[in-house]
């Protein structure tokens, strides 16, 4: 499929084009593009953590999915300076780097406090969800690994309204919040958070609220794998914000 790229501003200068077509394999996603084009251009890694996407004039994710005839645009920072945050689904592993990543891109000098949560696939099993049998034999087993699916645009959505709902409740613009999809070996991180704020209060609290959010709201659903079977855990899905006078 043929997918037409746009540059604006400093990508424009660095490359000398503004726009180009390219062929692209059927199913290929922003982030497949974003690589094919790195490739290309290897000068433009080092703009990786600051690029957003908008496709056929639409912000996307890049695990979006691209048409034949669709038009990817490369965003650049824009003047207004936007809140830096980063809101992202992934389906491979994390690189062993990402939480520097992530780190440089959210925080500011204007920022005394940088917290990082990261969620691991751990041993010792979880509730199984309402409804789910555990199949026989995998008592006293230990977790092997766990698989992740998502409903990806919805989880997405519900993960920029928390993002909305910290930077309303504690102040915090500055945040990270990335989650795996697919198979998550034993030991592996599946979710990063990082909350920048100027005091050390106000990015706890962000990064707490998080991940409390997501995991009773976002549809993103774990199952855990044994051995000898594999078991889905969770509880019904919270549909808003949790009251602030609650807990």
């Amino acid at each position: 499929m043929r997918v037409t790229i746009r540059l604006f501003a400093m990508q424009r200068e660095q490359l000398g084009w503004k726009q180009r077509d390219f062929e692209m394999a059927e199913g290929s996603t922003i982030e497949d593009a974003w690589a094919q084009l790195v490739r290309g251009f290897p000068d433009l890694a080092s703009a990786a953590s600051s690029i957003r996407f908008a496709r056929n004039g639409v912000y996307a994710d890049r695990s979006e999915r691209l048409s034949d005839g669709d038009e990817l645009a490369l965003i650049p920072p824009v003047a207004g300076g936007a809140p830096r945050r980063r809101i992202e689904l992934w389906d491979e592993p994390f690189p062993a780097d990402l939480e520097r990543q992530l780190r440089e891109t959210v925080a500011t000098t204007a920022d005394g406090a940088v917290v990082s949560f990261v969620g691991r696939t751990r041993e010792t099993p979880g509730t199984p969800a309402p409804g789910e049998q555990p199949p026989e034999g995998i008592a006293g087993q230990v977790v092997e690994g766990l698989a992740y699916e998502a409903f990806e645009p919805m989880a997405l959505t519900v993960l920029r309204a928390i993002a909305d709902e910290i930077a309303e409740r504690f102040g915090v613009e500055r945040l990270a919040i990335v989650h795996r999809t697919g198979e998550v070996p034993l030991g592996e991180p599946s979710v990063l958070i990082v909350a920048a704020a100027e005091h050390r209060g106000a990015a706890f609290g962000a990064c707490r609220y998080a991940i409390e959010e997501l995991k009773a709201r976002a549809p993103i659903w774990k199952q855990e794998r044994y051995r000898d079977g594999s078991v889905w855990v969770g509880a019904p899905a919270r549909h808003g914000a949790e009251d602030p006078g609650d807990g």
